[in-house]
């Protein structure tokens, strides 16, 4: 198909109003909407006007009967603009003059009405979009406060579990603290030794200074103490000296002391039933923390009870030693046999066992020489040793032999103490005879060392120990002893440690009896250190030592 074209010369406002008009017929023919209209008629004019103004110009017109409508301004100002119609474009006529200029201002008016009627909708829907903002907007500033609100709960949260895990990270590190202080303090019965260890845990972490003040003790002067320190003792309350009140759990405020006025102090009584001492700490800092406080209160409440379970060990120990030195017999001094002994107490525990030694004469002019060991440690065993040892004589003195002295003896315990055991061995040295009579109940066997130096166990199996719930009699054995010769009785404590097996022990003893020499052989005293130096090499050992050496002289022949 083809396109009709017009061409309009527009020379006046008659001629631009009849242009305006016939396009407005055109437009309305091809169906197309009022508002499409109403804006391309009203660009269209104000083109016309400002042709006018520059004193005219040509108007071409192009229709295309597939839809679309193409209108160019010639003139200083050119124009062009294209329309897609909805329908077919009618030819446009070749003239102006019958332009209906009355029907062109009514249909003006009715595209007017449409194109506010448009406006009035656009209005209301701009309205309706503006409310619908608004209230999104109130949404999304209510949503921006609850997010805040929400954010600083959430902090606040996070500040209260941060807070939280300090405290009790701080928690656990003053009861581990606690706990690892209380272990050493308990751990030692010497109360000197914790006397020393208390600054020794506490500075500098929670002290910058500690002094230990023992109730009693003469050596510093009263005007060196705090006056902290001495109202604790009296009054048995923890008391808090600074320029300003510490307000500290448990503790009184005092002014502050004259010995430490820029740091504040902290007096603590020490005691579980009575005030021992007063442990006074200068604070590391400016205050003192009040759960570190805490902690601090019941460190010095179980230092006390240490301190006072350390007096009542030293006062049972030096009971139970008193008791057991009082057991200990002066050796007699007999024709034909030298005697010489060593009691060691246990370096650790209660140092008190049931080791004993003995060595008297019979009526029949015969010596025994006895050792034993009771099970267990303590006043107990030390009472139950003596009790052994005073029957052990009273049987003796009877004319009973080793043997039937054991078999007495073994009856008498399992009667009188039946959860006690004992283990002991007698030799009975007869003057004018070459040869030893003994026998043993569960004890480690004896060395006999002979005059030449040649070193022998006695390997014969002895019988049970004492008190075991079973009948028993013991045997005897003989044993030739030249004079020269030196037989070493001895408890477990001697040879048994916990790293190697009593055989060793006894070996080793074996090894030192074969080693002794020169004035060794001259002096049984001196032959007993010479033998308990390579066998306690290690200075200490968990039990009691007894050591008894019978060495035969000439005279014994």
């Amino acid at each position: 198909m083809t396109a009709a074209s017009e061409n309009w010369t527009i020379a006046s406002a008659a001629d631009a109003a009849r242009a305006r008009a016939v396009l407005a017929r055109l437009l309305a023919d091809a169906e197309v909407p009022a508002f499409d209209r109403a804006r391309f008629l009203g660009a269209l004019g104000v083109r016309l006007r400002r042709a006018l103004a520059a004193g005219g110009a040509d108007l071409t017109v192009t229709a295309d009967a597939d839809g679309g409508l193409r209108v160019v301004l010639g003139g200083p100002e050119p124009w062009e603009q294209a329309l897609v119609c909805p329908a077919p474009v009618p030819a446009p006529p070749s003239g102006l003059d019958g332009a209906p200029l009355a029907e062109a201002l009514l249909d003006a008016d009715t595209d007017a009405d449409a194109v506010l009627a448009r406006l009035a909708e656009t209005e209301e829907l701009l309205r309706f979009h503006r409310e619908e903002l608004h209230q999104t907007n109130q949404g999304v500033l209510a949503l921006h406060a609850e997010l805040e609100a929400a954010a600083r709960a959430q902090r606040e949260l996070l500040d209260g579990e941060r807070a939280a895990r300090a405290e009790a990270e701080n928690a656990r590190r003053l009861l581990t603290f606690l706990a690892n202080a209380s272990a050493v303090l308990h751990a030692s019965l010497e109360h000197e030794d914790i006397l020393r260890r208390l600054p020794e845990l506490l500075v500098p972490e929670y002290a910058r200074h500690v002094d230990v003040w023992v109730v009693g003790d003469d050596q510093s002067p009263p005007g060196e103490r705090a006056a902290a320190a001495v109202t604790a003792a009296r009054t048995g309350r923890p008391q808090h000296a600074a320029p300003h009140p510490g307000e500290l759990p448990g503790v009184d405020d005092l002014p502050a002391s004259a010995l430490s006025p820029d740091r504040p102090l902290l007096s603590l009584p020490l005691g579980s039933r009575t005030v021992q001492g007063v442990l006074t700490l200068v604070a590391p800092g400016e205050r003192f923390d009040p759960d570190t406080t805490v902690m601090l209160l019941e460190l010095a409440r179980r230092a006390g009870i240490a301190l006072d379970n350390a007096r009542q060990y030293e006062q049972h120990r030096d009971v139970a030693e008193a008791l057991q030195r009082a057991q200990l017999t002066d050796l007699p001094a007999t024709r034909g046999l030298d005697l010489a002994a060593r009691y060691l107490p246990a370096t650790h525990g209660l140092n008190i066992g049931g080791d004993w030694y003995d060595a008297f004469s019979q009526p029949d002019g015969s010596v025994l020489a006895v050792i034993g060991d009771v099970t267990g440690h303590g006043l107990r065993a030390a009472v139950i040793m003596g009790q052994l040892r005073t029957a052990l004589r009273a049987y003796a003195v009877e004319g009973n032999g080793p043997a039937r002295i054991l078999t007495l003896l073994h009856r008498m315990l399992r009667h009188q103490q039946p959860e006690l055991y004992a283990t002991c061995a007698i030799a009975r040295f007869t003057p004018g005879e070459p040869g030893v009579v003994w026998a043993a109940a569960g004890h480690p066997p004896a060395v006999v060392r002979g005059p030449r130096g040649e070193v022998r166990v006695l390997e014969d199996k002895p019988g049970i120990m004492l008190g075991v719930p079973v009948p028993y009699t013991y045997e005897e054995h003989t044993l030739e002893l030249p004079a020269g010769s030196t037989l070493a009785l001895y408890t477990d404590g001697l040879v048994e440690r916990r790293s190697a097996g009593i055989d060793a022990g006894i070996d080793r003893l074996a090894q030192a009896m074969g080693a002794l020499g020169g004035a060794d052989l001259v002096d049984l005293d001196a032959a007993a250190d010479a033998l308990l130096k390579p066998m306690l090499h290690d200075s200490e050992h968990d039990d009691d030592i007894c050591l008894l050496l019978c060495r035969t002289t000439p005279d014994s022949l």
